[in-house]
């Protein structure tokens, strides 16, 4: 599969707090790259993997499943568990889903979710419609490219791949269902224009993760990748002071912050 320019797989090996990274549906690494690179400045053990299907054409995502985006996670999520005392957890959009689920089926090894503008559902009537079009649809307008800063692109897929959205449809529902079993703190940045993901999503994490705290922060000057906008600065220093305030040692050392 060719691969957009920047679509690669990112790691780098820093001390013994690790956080897991994941892009969202129809992107690729590149949308989480300055986040990724700014969490490896900051001493952490970073893993950005490259979902199945993604970064390369929309027919290549519908040849995959959620299943599989989420099994590509959860092997960065264990081979940082092996090499760290803590892991963390971050992911934009689906990235976000990816991660919730994550906590979900881990919710004692998770030490933390920072979440922007996550996705567990949509109001838009149209998307009901997918598992029973999927057959003869195969896709729909591009969703990629949501920024409010001039001259920033995505390298999003030049459509929507209707088959994979109806399996995202699926890791929707079961990562709903399951919001209670999540037990680890999490961080939700959202902006407050989003033309992707409405706040039916935010509604639902709120009302559903009963068992762990909830601390949301709107973004004023972003649209729905706000990992390339003009907030990102406050997403990756927040991300740090909240990843520093439960982790309790400083990145390169585990000893105690001073």
């Amino acid at each position: 599969m060719a691969l957009m320019p920047d679509a690669e797989p990112f790691s780098a090996d820093g001390g013994p707090v690790g956080v897991v990274v994941s892009h969202g549906f129809t992107g690729n690494p590149a949308s989480m790259r300055p986040w990724a690179d700014h969490l490896a400045a900051a001493g952490y053990s970073v893993r950005l993997p490259l979902l199945p299907g993604h970064g390369g054409t929309w027919q290549d995502t519908n040849r995959t499943r959620w299943p599989q985006w989420y099994d590509t996670i959860e092997a960065a999520f264990l081979e940082l568990r092996e090499r760290c005392e803590r892991v963390f957890a971050v992911g934009l959009s689906m990235g976000a889903t990816l991660v919730t689920r994550l906590a979900e089926q881990h919710p004692d090894a998770v030490a933390g979710l920072v979440l922007v503008n996550p996705a567990y559902g949509t109001r838009r009537f149209d998307a009901r419609f997918a598992p029973y079009i999927s057959w003869a649809v195969k896709s729909r307008p591009a969703i990629g490219g949501d920024i409010k800063k001039p001259g920033v692109d995505e390298e999003a897929a030049d459509r929507t791949p209707v088959v994979a959205f109806a399996s995202l449809q699926k890791l929707w529902k079961v990562t709903v269902s399951d919001l209670a079993a999540v037990r680890t703190p999490i961080l939700m940045y959202r902006s407050r224009e989003d033309h992707v993901v409405d706040d039916l999503s935010a509604e639902l994490l709120k009302k559903g993760a009963v068992n762990t705290t909830v601390r949301e922060v709107m973004l004023e000057n972003s649209y729905h990748v706000a990992t390339l906008d003009y907030d990102a600065p406050t997403i990756f220093e927040g991300s740090v002071e909240f990843i520093e305030s439960l982790a309790g040692a400083t990145p390169s050392t585990g000893g105690p912050k001073p």
